[in-house]
């Protein structure tokens, strides 16, 4: 559902959606509340949709984008985690999910922030997703809000 914080809502900008993949259900919940702070003390509407893992990721924000339902949003937010593991399966979602949200960008021209931690360890991926200084879900929020910005001043 769409959320505001306690600031009005900004006339004029669309909302945003964050994809977030849930794998790692304690990561995707401290980076969306990272993002949903920027986006609350912006004024900016925002839903949440999960999807199962990073790979999705993409996809999910490409299938809305293109439905009608994609005309009414703004911006979108890419969160996950991949843990590097004993294979190199991490290598491959990794560079994938990544090129998949560049592609969004570039080709789509949507405006995209990107949240997806790549991590050695799970403790590197919480210290990268505490509410904080270095929540990357804030950070990846801040980009796509200033991504939107600029597609509004090109219009």
């Amino acid at each position: 559902m769409p959320r505001t914080g306690s600031r009005p809502r900004r006339k004029g900008v669309l909302p945003v959606l964050i994809v977030e993949a849930r794998f790692y259900p304690e990561i995707a919940d401290d980076l969306a509340r990272g993002a949903g702070a920027v986006l609350e003390a912006a004024g900016v509407l925002y839903e949440r949709l999960a999807v199962s893992g990073v790979f999705e990721v993409p996809g999910a924000i490409r299938l809305v984008a293109r439905s009608k339902r994609g005309r009414g949003i703004g911006g979108y937010i890419a969160l996950g985690c991949v843990i590097q593991g004993e294979t190199d399966h991490y290598d491959h979602i990794y560079r994938e999910a990544s090129r998949a949200v560049m592609n969004l960008s570039l080709e789509d021209g949507l405006a995209v922030g990107f949240g997806i931690l790549t991590c050695p360890t799970a403790e590197h991926a919480r210290v990268r997703a505490q509410p904080g200084k270095k929540n990357k879900g804030a950070e990846a929020a801040r980009a796509c809000l200033g991504m939107m910005a600029l597609k509004t001043s090109l219009r």
